[in-house]
């Protein structure tokens, strides 16, 4: 974390009141427990917010690790003041990334089931300012963070070919784009799939549409002898009870929304103790 987000995060949440002046600065213990199981995330991020309180702190866990409901993932001591300023910011942290990695993960392991090789990414349905932990999250999940924002890849979405046709946007894409950045081009059909293909993209998304037709759309791509040179992402309405259909098509990563958008935070509190 930079500095200046550590402290902007403080900022919103105590804003400009003299806080250490109401809560008494005598030294105390406490402890940060788990509340059910999941993956853990946002260690680093809470142990980041101590050091910038000058709260020491203990554990034996890091991120990733599997956790369950008791267990007690930090143990800080310091001024009873600083610890409490810190315990919104530190909770909140955990809470939305260990839900994130914990979804992710239960995604990654669904779809191996049915293909060992298929990757699991997230999109960039996140939260305005808290994206680049959303994403973390999702890799310490064993998922794909996808691209961080526009600037990661060129992808020609449905709005841009309706406004300039497909074979335009790629050739435009194309013309523009550095050499070190991949086109993706996001298509509804197999038609427009086999078309993005010869026209050279690195990767096709086959969105919006089932898994029928997405497997449809690998086989006419191998027909045509144009799979190996791609990368085939499965998007759109991705569930975890549909997952499996979609891992099972042949493509190479199933991307969804769902990873940042639906998932339930996990529980923690702190407790001073001593």
């Amino acid at each position: 974390m930079l500095l200046k987000e550590i402290e902007s995060f403080l900022e919103e949440d105590i804003g400009h009141e003299d806080y250490e002046e109401i809560v008494p600065y005598t030294n105390c213990k406490a402890v940060i427990t788990v509340k059910e199981e999941g993956i853990l995330a946002g260690l680093d991020e809470a142990k980041q917010i101590f050091d910038y309180l000058s709260v020491q702190y203990s554990t034996e866990f890091e991120d990733g690790a599997r956790i369950k409901s008791g267990d007690s993932i930090l143990v800080v001591t310091g001024a009873g003041a600083k610890i409490l300023k810190a315990e919104r910011l530190v909770l909140n942290f955990l809470g939305k990334m260990s839900g994130i990695a914990t979804i992710t993960n239960k995604f990654v392991k669904e779809a191996r089931k049915v293909n060992e090789h298929v990757k699991v990414a997230g999109t960039r349905k996140t939260t305005p300012g808290f994206r680049k932990y959303e994403k973390k999250a999702i890799a310490i999940g064993g998922g794909d963070p996808h691209r961080f924002g526009l600037y990661g890849a060129v992808i020609i979405k449905d709005n841009y070919i309706k406004l300039m046709g497909l074979e335009s946007a790629i050739k435009k894409a194309k013309e523009k784009a550095s050499f070190t950045k991949k086109i993706e081009v996001e298509v509804e059909s197999k038609e427009d799939a086999l078309m993005a293909a010869v026209s050279g993209v690195d990767i096709i998304m086959l969105d919006n549409m089932t898994a029928a037709e997405v497997k449809e759309s690998v086989r006419l791509l191998n027909e045509k002898g144009l799979r190996d040179k791609l990368i085939l992402e499965a998007s759109g309405e991705i569930t975890i009870d549909n997952l499996k259909d979609f891992a099972s098509t042949g493509v190479d990563v199933v991307s969804s929304g769902m990873l940042t958008r639906s998932a339930k935070w996990l529980g923690f509190s702190l407790d001073v103790v001593e």
